[in-house]
């Protein structure tokens, strides 16, 4: 089972997981939530993030993140695979990405959330714009994020 969502409403988590939890031969899970940072200070010195706005090309976005998910069931063996990620404009603490990976075992797991969330950051097609001290600017990628990305292969 695959499970993809791109969507504006906040992520359920509890649904999410009732889902995952379902996979048949399940006997490990591994999930990871991302959230809109709740910093004081960004790098370049500005205030905390006031919102962060998340674009994305419907039907392309979904497609890369399906390929995804297929790439990590074959390669792990994986029962079940869920990306769930937010679109449109979010505040800190809210949640914006959940991955999970059901497998018969928790490495097996681990390694697979661990792909999906690292390939995510650089095969799928989002933008982001943030808000500090209400001055908007878009987020470029980060040369951390294709190195975490390029390790898989």
């Amino acid at each position: 089972m695959i499970r993809i969502l791109v969507q504006q409403d906040p992520i359920d988590l509890a649904a999410e997981m009732a889902r995952i939890e379902a996979a048949e031969g399940a006997g490990a899970i591994a999930t990871f939530t991302g959230l809109v940072r709740r910093d004081a200070d960004g790098a370049d010195g500005a205030g905390g993030v006031g919102t962060l706005e998340l674009e994305h090309y419907p039907g392309a976005t979904e497609a890369a993140l399906t390929r995804l998910a297929e790439q990590a069931q074959q390669r792990w063996s994986l029962g079940a695979a869920a990306i769930v990620h937010r679109v449109g404009p979010m505040t800190p603490g809210e949640r914006i990405v959940f991955v999970a990976a059901a497998a018969p075992h928790r490495a097996a797991a681990l390694e697979a959330c661990a792909y999906l969330i690292d390939r995510l950051k650089t095969d799928a097609p989002f933008w982001k714009r943030e808000t500090r001290d209400g001055i908007a600017r878009w987020v470029e990628a980060r040369d951390t994020d294709d190195a975490a990305a390029a390790r898989w292969g």
